[in-house]
C-alpha cells in the first residue's frame, strides 16, 4: 500500500496532534532564529519491498524531530521536516531526493534502506554539498564517499557476511551455498559471507546469482541443490525469498536443508506468506539495537507512542531516531556554523568515545552548553563511526519456530 507524501504540518498532526496553531505559538516565543527553520529530508521507504519498515522509519524522524523543538530546537532553529518516499526503487529514490535538495532545499537527507537507493541518491548530495544518512549495507556505499558526507547507521554487508560464517561454523554446517539477488546489497551479503567462511578454512559448495522480479527461481535453485549444501545463505529481499522457499519446498527436495537469511527478508511477513511449516527452522540474522541503552528506552516510548508498536519491532527506526538526535546535537555543537559541511564535521566530535556518555538530544545539549565534550551513545547502536563512517552493532541469531521469530542468541563480531 503506498502512502501519501507527508508535509511537516500533515506529519507532526499525524504524530502529536500538535496543529499549526501551536507551533505558531512556539515560533513567537524568540527563539532567535526559529523564523527560518532548518529543513531535513526524510527519505524512506513508505511503499515497496521496504514498506514493512519505511513508515515507521519516517515517523521515528518526525518524533525526534518534534522533540528537539520541544527544547527550544538546535541553536534557536526548530527543525522542519519535508518526507518523501522511496518506493524501494532507484529511480524514484532519485525524483525524490533531487526534489528534496532542488526544489525544497533540505539540508541533510536521513533514512535511505536498501543500498541500490542509497547509492543511486548518494551522487545527487554529494554534488550538493549536503549530508546523507543511511540503513545500507553495500561496501560501495563507504569507498564512493570521498567526501565524508555519507554515515551508515546501519552494519556493512560484510560485517553481515562475518555474523553469517559466525552463526554458520556454531551451528555445525559444512556445506554452505550461497543465493544472491543481482544488487549491490545481495552481492555485498554473501560475498563477505564467502570472504569471512573461506577466511576460516571451509569452502562454498555452489553460488547463485539471480535477477530481480522473476515469477519463478526453479533453475537457480535446482543448481543449489544439485550440490548438496546443508545450508544456503542468502542475500535476499521478502519477494523473492517467500518465491525461493514456495518452490523447494514444493520440490519436496532436501527437506532438511537450513537456511540463513537476513533478517528484513526472513521476518513476520515471510511467514504470514509462507506459513510455519514452510518457514520452520529458518535462522534470521539482523542487526540489533542497544537495548540496554537508555536511548534506546526513549526511543521505544517514542516509537510506540507514534506507531502503535513496539521499539524492538522495526531497527531501523532506531537508526532513523539516532540519525536526527546525532544531527540535532551536531548543530548545537557550533551555532556559529550551521551550514550542512559545517554541521557534517562535527558529527564524530558529538560521538567522541572520551566524551561524557548522553542518551538523548536534551542532555546533550545541557552538556554542550556546560561546555563538556560529548559522546552520544544511541538507540540503534553505540555508533563509534570508523573512517568510513561507519558502525559496527550487535547481530541476533534468531530461529523461527511454529511460526514465532525466537531470539537465541546475540553475536558481537571479534569475540
Amino acid at each position: 500500500m503506498a502512502f501519501p507524501r507527508l508535509s511537516r504540518v500533515s506529519s507532526r498532526r499525524a504524530l502529536t496532534g500538535v496543529s499549526t496553531l501551536a507551533m505558531a505559538l512556539a515560533l513567537s516565543t524568540g527563539l532567535g532564529q526559529a523564523a527560518e527553520p532548518f529543513l531535513v529530508g526524510a527519505l524512506n521507504p513508505v511503499s515497496g519491498a521496504g514498506g514493512p519498515y519505511g513508515p515507521g522509519m519516517q515517523k521515528a524522524i518526525l518524533a525526534e524531530a518534534d522533540s528537539i523543538n520541544a527544547e527550544g530546537g538546535a541553536c534557536g532553529k526548530t527543525i522542519e521536516v519535508i518526507a518523501e518516499d522511496t518506493q524501494t526503487s532507484p529511480d524514484a529514490a532519485v525524483l525524490a531526493a533531487k526534489k528534496l535538495v532542488e526544489v525544497n532545499k533540505v539540508q541533510v537527507i536521513m533514512g535511505t534502506w536498501s543500498s541500490g537507493i542509497t547509492l543511486a541518491v548518494m551522487p545527487i548530495t554529494t554534488a550538493a554539498g549536503i549530508p546523507e544518512m543511511n540503513t545500507s549495507g553495500a561496501p560501495a556505499i563507504s569507498t564512493e564517499d570521498k567526501d565524508d558526507l555519507v554515515w551508515r547507521f546501519q552494519a556493512t554487508n560484510g560485517r553481515f557476511g562475518q555474523a553469517f560464517a559466525k552463526i554458520a561454523e556454531m551451528r555445525g554446517f559444512k556445506r554452505p551455498a550461497t543465493m544472491a539477488f543481482n544488487n549491490a546489497s545481495g552481492l555485498g551479503n554473501t560475498e563477505g559471507f564467502t570472504e569471512a567462511w573461506t577466511g576460516m578454512g571451509g569452502d562454498v559448495v555452489a553460488k547463485v546469482v539471480y535477477e530481480p522480479k522473476q515469477p519463478s527461481y526453479r533453475s537457480e535453485l535446482q543448481e543449489i541443490l544439485a550440490a548438496k549444501p546443508d545450508v544456503v545463505v542468502m542475500g535476499s529481499y521478502l519477494p523473492d525469498t517467500t518465491i525461493i522457499l514456495r518452490e523447494w519446498y514444493q520440490s519436496g527436495e532436501n527437506p532438511d536443508l537450513k537456511w540463513i537469511i537476513p533478517g528484513w527478508a526472513a521476518n513476520n511477513k515471510l511467514v504470514e506468506a509462507l506459513g510455519p511449516e514452510v518457514t520452520e527452522g529458518i535462522i534470521a540474522v539482523d542487526s540489533i539495537s542497544n537495548e540496554k541503552a537508555p536511548s534506546y528506552e526513549m526511543f521505544a516510548k517514542a516509537y510506540e507512542k507514534a506507531t502503535g508498536n513496539p521499539g524492538n519491532s522495526n531497527v531501523y527506526a532506531a537508526m532513523t531516531h539516532d540519525m536526527m538526535t546525532l544531527w540535532g546535537l551536531a548543530m548545537e555543537a557550533d551555532c556559529s556554523d550551521l551550514t550542512p559541511k559545517g554541521i557534517n564535521s562535527r558529527l564524530r566530535a558529538v560521538d567522541d568515545a572520551k566524551g561524557e556518555k548522553v542518551y538523548s538530544f536534551a542532555e546533550g545539549k545541557a552538556a554542550l552548553a556546560a561546555g563538556k565534550t560529548i559522546n552520544y551513545e544511541g538507540a540503534s547502536s553505540q555508533l563509534a563511526f570508523d573512517q568510513y563512517g561507519d558502525v559496527t552493532p550487535d547481530f541476533s541469531l534468531s530461529v523461527i519456530k511454529d511460526g514465532a521469530i525466537d531470539r537465541e542468541a546475540v553475536i558481537k563480531l571479534g569475540d
